[in-house]
């Protein structure tokens, strides 16, 4: 199955960092908005995830974040459901930027085709796949 003809335009949380991330997907043609693009540089409990999380999902962007105990996290799970939005989560805290954009271009075409499903919906990146977490992804 080729990639869909529209490329997804992501939104990469603060928790992959400004710059390394970001820089490696567009060099290979990722579409995205970074947080700090979009918000700018608020300070600590500035913005709240329900904010920046209903923000992303209102423009549709599929979110791109790093959350190691993201499984265990039912307040952040509850937020993505209830503003309907896709993530795709890198769940290890001990990778380097290079790893964590290598694990997001290794997954691309699943991820892009999981884009064209609708939200709320999880996905853990690991290196060769997408697992979705299901108490997250309610089936429509």
């Amino acid at each position: 199955m080729s990639l869909p003809v529209q490329r997804p335009e992501f939104f990469l949380d603060r928790s992959l960092g400004r710059f390394a991330v970001a820089s490696r997907l567009r060099a290979a043609g990722w579409e995205l908005v970074t947080f700090a693009e979009h918000h700018g540089d608020p300070g600590p409990g500035q913005l709240t995830d329900s904010q920046w999380i209903r923000a992303a999902a209102g423009h549709e962007w599929p979110i791109l974040m790093k959350d190691k105990r993201i499984r265990y996290r039912q307040a952040t799970i509850d937020l993505i459901i209830q503003h309907r939005a896709q993530c795709f989560v890198i769940a290890r805290g001990d990778l380097t930027s290079g790893e964590i954009a290598q694990r997001f271009l290794a997954n691309r075409r699943a991820i892009y085709e999981a884009t064209a499903q609708p939200g709320p919906r999880i996905y853990v990146v690991r290196s060769g796949r997408l697992d979705r977490l299901p108490h997250a992804s309610p089936e429509l």
